[in-house]
């Protein structure tokens, strides 16, 4: 996810600019730059890092001129640095390009451009449109950037400024988000509303497989699919600039919670082809994998829930066995490794001290490293053997919400292009799955969207806000989804919770169960499902008020439970997926009746580098 803008008009372009992009700094912190027409040419400048680093270089020496693009990056292709940093030209400099999405065949555009006779200076999926829109340009700049378009598959929020065209950019949109402003005598472009409310509130919102011209005589739409024109009326924001930044929600946190569908979409996108995963991005050949007879998932925290759902899928797929560890503990219990040892690494940063540290272990012992993290270039992604990225986006709630989804989704794919490989499961049973991990970003949304389960999380929340101790239990891989229910509860209301497995109840946790403590069960339908109500059932008798995450369509659960919060089914090892939702939710709404700051909770950091 990274931030666009553009500017065209009577001012000075680079000042407005370089404001609308403090403005979406949230939307990426890799590296930022802007492009503006100058005295007949494009003058680029970017700079690796936060924006300041960018401010700094213009400080003294900005470009005059009136029609500008910008860009700050959150790398998916390339690791941050100049090179790869936008804006990007074509070959002759005469065309800058930036570009929010992911080009998800950049990789065969790009050789057919250089046997066209076209130069290529970074490793990003961006460079191709550039180039791809040369190649199209025919005296109009439009027709170039639609039918370029036309050859690209994937998603994209794209600005574009040409030497031929000075007075206009081109804009289109397509599963990535886009705004342009509309101000007398110029207008504006960016991905989020907050960049241009300083400057007009008339928002035209540019919906998906649409073009936009900005030029002086205002912003037009079209089609991208048939090139029809098409009329919509602006709306008039009336946020103020802090709610803009967060899309209209009061917390980033619950933003991002609503931003799963996306992060979701997102990770599945360009993995795979005609029914068949292609990850051909982790570096294992079919050698490797056949030869991995066992597997270790390393990781602290959120991210040790993730891992602790794939040892189930893992497992389940490959017949391979896994061990999970808990990055912190793992190098000093000695752990035996070798050459056909698989060491799956899981950060959000990347940058996560303890499972850096346990990578490196595995690597001395000749184990081959795997690394799932959000940041491209991050020391865990330079140091892998070979790195399958989540492309969730910059995520600014501390507690991981997004990120935990799409660690779950690369996992998942992680697992079954094993499977695939090993040929443990037939070619159709890989098929099935993947269908349904396709479908898991509509069940997300569907629960985001039920207004009547979201009251009731709200009513629950109500009512025990006030309780200073609540118990989390599950089975299978409702158990990995208990505990990391018990520690969003922990991380943002302060509140004592515990995550159980349920079946360990009777060994000494249920001396807890009383009137005073509720109990809040993963319940969706499984082969141990049966079990997981007689673990209710205990608790009931004691006296706890019990409240179950199930699946949609069972009848039975209500006999057990005093609340139910239901979920789309799904098989039972991707069910994690839509169960944590409800739990990210109700231990949100908890923690904003208890006064708690959601985004940034007492204690802790967003990346812990230390150990």
């Amino acid at each position: 996810m990274c931030g666009i803008v553009g500017y065209l008009g009577k001012r000075q372009a680079t000042p407005i600019l370089l404001d609308s992009l403090s403005k979406l700094e949230y939307r990426g912190y890799d590296s930022a730059g802007v492009a503006v027409i100058e005295d007949g040419k494009i003058r680029v400048t970017k700079k690796v890092g936060y924006l300041n680093q960018l401010k700094q270089a213009l400080k003294d020496d900005q470009a005059v001129g009136v029609t500008g693009i910008g860009h700050t990056r959150w790398a998916t292709h390339g690791a941050p640095n100049e090179v790869n940093a936008h804006p990007h030209l074509d070959c002759t400099g005469r065309i800058a390009v930036v570009h929010n999405g992911i080009i998800e065949n950049y990789l065969a555009l790009r050789e057919r451009l250089i046997e066209c006779g076209h130069t290529f200076k970074s490793d990003t999926d961006t460079e191709v449109l550039a180039h791809l829109f040369e190649e199209n340009y025919a005296g109009d700049l439009k027709q170039a950037v639609s039918n370029g378009l036309k050859e690209v598959e994937g998603s994209f929020a794209i600005a574009v400024i040409s030497l031929d065209d000075q007075d206009t950019i081109i804009a289109a949109r397509k599963d990535s988000p886009l705004i342009a402003g509309i101000g007398k005598g110029e207008s504006f472009l960016a991905s989020d509303i907050p960049a241009v409310l300083e400057y007009t509130r008339d928002i035209l919102v540019i919906e998906d497989n649409e073009l936009v011209v900005l030029n002086g005589s205002g912003v037009e739409l079209s089609s991208l699919i048939d090139g029809s024109t098409i009329k919509r009326e602006p709306i008039v924001v009336k946020w103020d600039v802090r709610s803009a930044e967060k899309s209209g929600y009061e917390d980033f946190m619950l933003k991002e919670i609503f931003e799963q569908p996306h992060a979701i979409r997102e990770t599945m996108m360009g993995r795979s082809y005609q029914g068949r995963l292609v990850l051909d991005e982790i570096k294992l050949s079919d050698k490797d994998i056949k030869a991995i007879d066992k597997v270790f998932v390393v990781a602290c925290g959120t991210s040790y829930h993730a891992g602790l759902v794939a040892k189930y899928a893992i497992e389940s797929w490959t017949r391979i066995p896994v061990e999970i560890d808990i990055a912190s503990e793992f190098r000093y219990r000695d752990p035996i490794l070798d050459d056909k040892t698989l060491m799956i690494s899981v950060s959000q940063s990347g940058e996560t001290a303890d499972t850096l540290a346990g990578m490196r272990h595995a690597k001395e012992q000749n184990a081959i490293v795997m690394a799932i993290t959000n940041v491209v270039g991050s020391t865990l992604s330079r140091e892998a053997d070979g790195v399958l990225y989540t492309h969730a986006g910059p995520e600014i709630g501390v507690a991981a919400t997004k990120t935990m989804v799409a660690q779950m989704m690369a996992l998942y794919l992680l697992a079954l292009y094993l499977a695939q490989v090993r040929k443990s499961i037939s070619l159709e049973g890989c098929r099935r799955i993947l269908r349904e991990l396709r479908g898991l970003d509509v069940m997300v949304q569907e629960i985001l969207d039920d207004e009547v389960e979201l009251g009731l999380i709200q009513q629950y929340a109500d009512k025990h806000f006030d309780k200073s101790d609540f118990l989390f239990i599950g089975r299978g891989v409702g158990y990995p989804v208990a505990l990391e229910g018990a520690l969003k509860l922990k991380e943002i209301s302060y509140i004592h919770a515990e995550g159980y497995a349920a079946g360990e109840l009777k060994h000494g946790p249920i001396a807890l169960v009383e009137p005073r403590v509720p109990v809040v069960a993963v319940a969706c339908e499984g082969h141990v499902y049966e079990k997981v109500l007689s673990n209710i059932h205990e608790v009931k008798a004691r006296g706890a008020n019990v409240c179950a995450v199930a699946s949609k369509g069972d009848k039975d659960i209500g006999k057990y439970a005093d609340e139910v919060l239901y979920v789309p089914r799904t098989s039972e090892i991707l069910s994690a997926v839509p169960a944590v939702v409800p739990l990210q939710l109700m231990s949100y709404y908890i923690a904003k009746k208890r006064g708690c700051n959601v985004d940034q909770p007492r204690n802790l950091a967003k990346s812990v580098t230390v150990e």
